[in-house]
């Protein structure tokens, strides 16, 4: 599968992603994956940056409250379309385009930073568009991005569970069996079954990679990997979504900040 071919099944995602994530339920992204992700972030007040595969925009309007100046790309038109509609109605400066993370369409050492927020483990190359990240940061600029967690996001996963039916292990299986596009079915669990009913389920093309074939692709990229994180939801989080309570199982997400060496 090629990127146009992932990016049309996104493109089909986008109306149901756009308003159930907007109606509150992407718990697992409201409720640990991005403040975890904002916590790791440097300060980006004042800077330039690129936010690459921004869907509808949700996390670029947080990074552009923070202070920063917007570039934003997703390859799915429906996804820009809906980001463009907030971005009119309630300006931060944000600029969009339709562009592939594989292909950015910016000047060499262009931007401060540049973010990515649960893209690239859904894209056929990831490791070119690391190398694009790369290409259109200044010297010592950042990369920060977040993946699902590709030691447990593996084509066998199931929660083992107990009597209560809390997990208490996941059964993982097929970690070096790459998918290549193989479609997945899916929707936010917690969402009503009228909304269940009326938008079709996402279908999410899996192109899994190994933990070592990540951090290859980072440092063959030119970046100097700063820190890592795996999000988790606390005690607090979990009170208010109890469905979370296999997050602090194991980790379903992982963070990378990583630097472009100062004198590239």
């Amino acid at each position: 599968m090629n990127e146009q071919e992932a990016g049309q099944h996104w493109n089909e995602n986008a109306e149901a992603w756009t308003a159930l994530a907007r109606a509150g339920f992407d718990i697992h992204r409201d409720g640990y994956n991005t403040p975890a992700f904002f916590k790791l972030l440097p300060n980006i007040k004042g800077l330039s940056g690129i936010d690459i595969g921004c869907g509808e925009g949700a996390n670029t309007r947080l990074l552009a409250k923070n202070g920063a100046t917007l570039q934003a790309v997703d390859i799915a038109e429906n996804f820009i379309a809906h980001a463009q509609a907030t971005e009119d109605k309630e300006p931060l400066g944000i600029t969009y385009s339709i562009a592939s993370a594989a292909k950015l369409p910016f000047n060499n050492q262009q931007f401060d930073f540049a973010t990515s927020f649960m893209c690239l483990m859904d894209i056929p190359h990831p490791e070119q568009a690391l190398k694009e990240a790369f290409r259109v940061l200044k010297p010592g600029g950042f990369l920060q991005f977040s993946i699902t967690h590709p030691c447990f996001d593996t084509p066998h996963r199931k929660n083992l569970r107990n009597a209560a039916g809390e997990t208490y292990a996941v059964e993982i299986g097929g970690y070096f069996n790459y998918q290549n596009g193989k479609v997945a079915e899916w929707t936010f669990n917690n969402a009503p079954g009228e909304l269940k009913e009326k938008f079709s389920s996402f279908k999410v093309p899996m192109f899994n990679r190994t933990l070592t074939q990540w951090i290859s692709a980072i440092v063959d990229a030119g970046f100097v990997l700063e820190r890592i994180n795996e999000p988790y939801p606390d005690n607090e989080v979990l009170a208010k979504h109890p469905s979370l309570q296999d997050a602090q199982v194991v980790p379903y997400f992982l963070h990378f900040l990583c630097r472009k060496p100062a004198g590239i």
